[in-house]
């Protein structure tokens, strides 16, 4: 993950020395707790407020990022779910799709759970699995495509003791995910 980290570290690195908090998700927590695919984009959840837009925008000046008006990140932040925008590297074309934390409860969950792994000489601050997983099933429940279930199988080969199956069991039925959950423990036992 070293070469695809130093991508992800170009997003997260300037987070951090901006102060804006933040957890990676989606397939690239993935590939953290599963197994190496390739992926263009950083899933990011960051909690900002809309009057740290300006330090947002500052942290990925335009010379070498492509980063929405200060205006748009403010209106992003201020949705209470499902606010959204992206950053670009210009360099690479790797993109950043970022999520404000908003009042989203899921979010704010793992959030409080996040945890920090080593990359080279750097950190990185990580969704846990639990919610990945929880994620993955929801966007596949909303658009029907298989990567999410291979994800989440890769996960449970790679990571699987990792993964507390009551907490997850109990949010599977709170967010109505159950049926998803076993379409991926029917394949699952299959392997």
């Amino acid at each position: 993950m070293t070469d695809g980290g130093n991508l992800f570290l170009r997003f997260t690195e300037r987070l951090r020395r901006a102060g804006i908090e933040y957890m990676v998700t989606g397939s690239v927590a993935g590939i953290v707790y599963g197994e190496p695919r390739l992926t263009h984009d950083v899933d990011l959840v960051v909690s900002i407020a809309d009057s740290q837009a300006e330090v947002l925008a500052q942290a990925f000046p335009d010379e070498e990022f492509y980063c929405p008006p200060i205006e748009v990140i403010q209106l992003e932040t201020r949705r209470a779910q499902r606010g959204h925008f992206n950053i670009i590297d210009h360099d690479t074309g790797f993109k950043a799709d970022v999520y404000p934390i908003g009042r989203d409860p899921l979010h704010r969950w793992a959030f409080a759970q996040r945890r920090t792994i080593e990359i080279g000489d750097a950190q990185m601050s990580v969704a846990p699995p639990e919610y990945v997983i929880l994620r993955k099933l929801e966007y596949f429940r909303e658009g029907g495509s298989q990567k999410h279930l291979q994800d989440i199988r890769a996960m449970l080969r790679v990571s699987g003791e990792e993964i507390d199956r009551s907490l997850l069991d109990a949010k599977l039925a709170e967010l109505g995910l159950v049926q998803q959950w076993e379409m991926v423990n029917a394949r699952h036992h299959e392997i």
